[in-house]
């Protein structure tokens, strides 16, 4: 079965698709480019399944190459015979390769290592045996040899029984027995670490017993974490007296056999002290890879719904970065982003507030929004603004803006690069007006885990973390689009083929030409060849150039396709594109090819109809009661709009305006069954929520968006 056949049994995917999928991704090709603009080699898979079979297809290399370093020490060893090397070829896992290199891995010298020095082996065959008629005594006493070290029939007993457990916890058919019964019966079990440890922070899980299978991912973490930080002390185990009787039924232990006691006596040994351990922590690493996946799956929900949330447009826009002892740092930003003025206003916490400067400011530069950062004051700050907005007559909205990861922009080289000369907390004002303007092309500045929509984020694998959340970036970058003609070269990096070292070059070659004219024009940057102008083309757009199509979403490489379809109208492109009614009179079949199928065309189409359509939603602003500020002012029963900040596998966090989010607890979520919380909300969707339950000390809020419905 070649890799492709089985990458598609494993993940039940069409074989010809997956077998054309590996080849185009052998030959270079992203997963954005071979999802849109490959449909028809492999049968419309999207994304979700091209990412599964790159992935699997490294598991498959990575265990490939393992088995060759396997094969190749063994023979070195000149331990690998026939079965053995027929064994491993056909191993399908790690855990099973492993399994089998065991017993000839170098290790550090072990009990059962010098039982055979001392000459003990035949004696420990004897107990593997299980003869019915012997006498372990004087069997025994035939291998006491003081000159070995050796001296009496009980030393000689215990050092085979070593020999033998060592034999069994190297069996593979054993610790395979053992891990199904840790994975399968475990109970995971949480106790303080030590007596004097502060144990508030993890109080939940003192005393705390769940069977292992039934233990979500979120509740694993945070034990791990517990267990990492020396609080609790964390064990998975099953019943051993029945795992223990179950491994003797497969060690063919006689009890009537005159050895019978000494065989039980080592697989005792060997599974408390040889096989539960090892069960114990491969079983424990698959159940943290588990909840990894899931952790991070959530992280990538949440992160995709923020980077496509709604933008506001190219509108100026005043962002404010609210602060009391500091003040408050006001960007006016252009409608292409640009930094018309800066200023530090004194808005909140303050006897005289600083309104005849903002009012100033406001009418000076007439901004069509203000974005308030959510952060210590932005609801003071916020409140403040609506009054005077209101006050003067103006038009202009105000916006409360999440600011998360927005210090962590304005201390990088990016924003140091786009601003040297500006104070750090101007740059984060900045951030935020552009936040509104335009989500995704801001938030691509900041490291994927730095926005805090995670679940506990900091506790699973870094470098999956961030292989996911770039591919997340990378998805919603492409499926959007970027105008070549302004986008940074954050945001033009993680265009499909192009990466950070071109997206350089592309910015540099701009402003060296003032902008492109046409997407051809890529082939003129040092370093963009063919290939990568393949993969790239087709997400970037160019408005006002000299080929209509470049501000589409559809391929050069069609180009000749929709002028053919022109032509055969009578029209011209121009013509052709944003005309619906001349476009529902295109005949597809007329220009199907083996090349060009259905499915293109079909995409084809859908861009004529409304090129370069971006496929987020409409912006609407949220609205917070202007009555409620602080945590203190809640009251139970309350009736609260509300925009959600994190989703996790418990629930959805609320932001209702009091700087301290809420939790709608899965429960609460619908008036039906919810398996996943996802299914009914995303982040950065607006919601009503109803206040259950305030813990002022805690600072904890319970929501119900169920008896909101119902209200």
């Amino acid at each position: 079965m070649t890799d492709s056949q089985a990458i598609a049994q494993e993940l039940n995917l069409p074989p010809k698709g997956v077998s054309n999928a590996l080849t185009l991704f052998d030959d270079g090709a992203t997963v954005p480019f071979v999802a849109r603009y490959r449909k028809e080699a492999t049968g419309g898979l999207d994304e979700v399944a091209l990412r599964a079979i790159l992935d699997a297809q490294t598991m498959r290399q990575e265990l490939a190459q393992r088995r060759q370093t396997i094969l190749k020490a063994m023979a070195e060893q000149n331990q690998l015979t026939d079965a053995l090397k027929n064994k491993i070829e056909n191993a399908t896992t790690k855990t099973a390769l492993e399994d089998l290199y065991a017993p000839y891995k170098k290790r550090r010298k072990t009990r059962g290592d010098t039982a055979i020095e001392k000459g003990l082996k035949p004696l420990a065959q004897r107990i593997l045996d299980q003869p019915r008629h012997a006498n372990p005594n004087q069997d025994a006493k035939k291998f006491v040899r003081p000159d070995k070290g050796v001296n009496t029939i009980d030393e000689a007993l215990a050092g085979a029984r070593d020999i033998v457990a060592e034999t069994l916890a190297f069996d593979p058919k054993l610790k395979d027995q053992v891990r199904d019964a840790v994975s399968r019966h475990g109970v995971l079990k949480a106790k303080a670490a030590k007596k004097d440890v502060d144990v508030q922070q993890f109080k939940d899980y003192i005393n705390y017993e769940e069977r292992g299978q039934r233990v979500p991912s979120h509740r694993y973490l945070a034990v791990c974490r517990g267990e990492a930080e020396g609080v609790l002390s964390v064990s998975l185990k099953p019943d051993l007296e029945r795992t223990y009787e179950q491994l003797l039924r497969r060690c063919k232990y006689f009890p009537t056999s005159p050895f019978g006691g000494e065989l039980a006596a080592a697989a005792k040994d060997a599974l408390k002290r040889l096989i539960m351990p090892s069960a114990e922590r491969s079983t424990r690493a698959e159940k943290k890879v588990q909840a990894d996946d899931d952790a991070i799956d959530v992280f990538q929900k949440n992160l995709e719904a923020l980077l496509l949330a709604a933008p506001y447009g190219p509108q100026k826009v005043l962002g404010i970065d609210p602060g009391i002892r500091t003040g408050c740092k006001c960007a006016m930003v252009s409608a292409q982003g640009e930094l018309l003025e800066y200023q530090t206003l004194y808005l909140v916490g303050q006897k005289n507030v600083q309104t005849a400067p903002l009012l100033s400011l406001l009418k000076k530069h007439r901004p069509e929004a203000v974005a308030v950062g959510n952060g210590t004051g932005g609801r003071e700050t916020e409140s403040l603004l609506r009054s005077v907005v209101k006050d003067a007559g103006l038009d202009t909205i105000v916006v409360s803006v999440n600011e998360a990861g927005a210090s962590v922009y304005s201390a990088s080289d990016i924003a140091r690069e786009e601003f040297p000369d500006l104070d750090l907390t101007v740059r984060g004002a900045v951030s935020i007006a552009r936040r509104l303007q335009d989500p995704l092309s801001e938030l691509v500045k900041v490291p994927p885990k730095s926005i805090g929509v995670g679940q506990y984020q900091h506790d699973v694998d870094q470098g999956k973390l961030e292989r996911r959340l770039g591919q997340v970036v990378e998805t919603c970058v492409n499926r959007v689009g970027v105008d070549l003609n302004t986008a940074s070269p954050a945001l033009l990096s993680h265009v499909a083929g192009i990466g950070p070292k071109l997206a350089d070059a592309v910015v540099k070659h701009r402003y060296q030409h003032q902008k492109f004219r046409s997407r051809k024009e890529l082939l003129k940057v040092a370093g963009l060849g063919p290939k990568t102008f393949e993969q790239c083309a087709g997400f970037l757009r160019i408005n006002g150039g000299t080929e209509p199509l470049d501000a589409s979403a559809v391929h050069p490489e069609r180009y000749g396709v929709v002028k053919r379809m022109a032509k055969d109208l009578g029209v011209s492109v121009s013509s052709l594109l944003s005309d619906e009614r001349l476009v529902d009179r295109i005949e597809l079949s007329h220009y199907q090819t083996d090349d060009v199928g259905r499915a293109t065309l079909t995409d084809i189409i859908a861009e004529l109809k409304k090129p370069g359509r971006d496929p987020r939603a409409d912006f609407e602003p949220p609205a917070f009661r202007d009555d409620v500020h602080d945590i203190a002012d809640l009251k139970t029963g309350m009736t609260l709009s509300g925009v959600v900040t994190n989703v996790t596998n418990f629930g959805a966090f609320v932001d209702i305006g009091v700087h301290q989010d809420g939790l709608v607890h899965i429960s609460e979520l619908a008036n039906r069954f919810v398996s996943s919380p996802h299914d009914v909300v995303s982040a950065g969707q607006k919601i009503s929520v109803v206040v259950l339950d305030i813990d002022v000390k805690r600072r904890r809020i319970s929501l119900s968006a169920k008896a909101a419905e119902r209200s």
